[in-house]
């Protein structure tokens, strides 16, 4: 297995609490994204002290990230060995963004029968901050957007169990649900998916908008296993941990 890489060992800023989301959380994001993008490959071994070092930050943030990080199974705690990155196999990742896509889609059908004119109106106001994002590229910009639209949605079903379950699991595909917004292309087709949701939601088409948010859900899912095989693949390692 890979015992140390650049990027594990890399300074980078200091981290503090910003806009509510504590170091722990912030650390956990970054590592997330760094595995999702290959900066940390399969097996990379992910090490307390160098990871305090890198981020100027204690061990004990570490510690409670790698803990988020096991949980989100993006990585795994070896007994007597240590913590690893493991990317999902294509099978556990199918399995994860089928449980998403039906979440995602009954989200949609009681967002389009319970929705309140002004949640319906704050979804529409969303959507077309998010065509200005696409019209200037910016991807970092749609991805913040693209998950308030989400968050939206969710709580306009009224159904705080369903809310809690879907956020769940968001944040387990959550990682390589950011990586498809490096592609441009992919900003004008994810923009153009959600102009269906919308409309479905706006007139109140129940079948229609749970339909077409399982198929968007299923399309970050194609975009998202292609990348996977391809890093897997890539990857020095012959003896990555990987989830069945």
């Amino acid at each position: 297995m890979i015992e140390l890489t650049q990027s594990l060992a890399m300074q980078s800023a200091p981290l503090e609490p910003s806009d509510g989301v504590g170091i722990a959380q912030q650390l956990c994001q970054t590592l997330e994204d760094d595995i999702v993008t290959g900066k940390l490959p399969p097996g990379q071994r992910l090490e307390e002290p160098l990871l305090a070092k890198r981020f100027g930050v204690s061990r004990t943030p570490v510690r409670e990230a790698l803990q988020l990080l096991t949980a989100s199974e993006l990585a795994e705690k070896i007994p007597n060995k240590g913590v690893y990155v493991s990317l999902a196999t294509p099978e556990r990742l199918t399995a994860m963004f089928e449980s998403m896509a039906e979440l995602e889609g009954m989200c949609g059908r009681l967002a389009a029968k319970r929705m309140t004119s002004g949640e319906r109106h704050n979804l529409d106001k969303l959507h077309h901050e998010l065509a200005e994002t696409v019209r200037l590229g910016d991807s970092d910009g749609y991805e913040t957007l693209n998950r308030a639209f989400h968050n939206t949605l969710y709580r306009g079903t009224h159904n705080d169990v369903l809310v809690d379950v879907t956020l769940s699991v968001r944040r387990r595909v959550a990682p390589f649900r950011r990586v498809q917004f490096t592609s441009l292309s992919r900003l004008a087709s994810s923009h153009a998916e959600h102009q269906g949701i919308v409309d479905a939601i706006l007139r109140g088409d129940v079948s229609v908008a749970e339909q077409l948010l399982y198929d968007h859900i299923m399309a970050v899912h194609d975009i998202s296993q292609d990348y996977l095989v391809s890093l897997r693949e890539a990857s020095p390692a012959n003896d990555m941990p990987a989830f069945k």
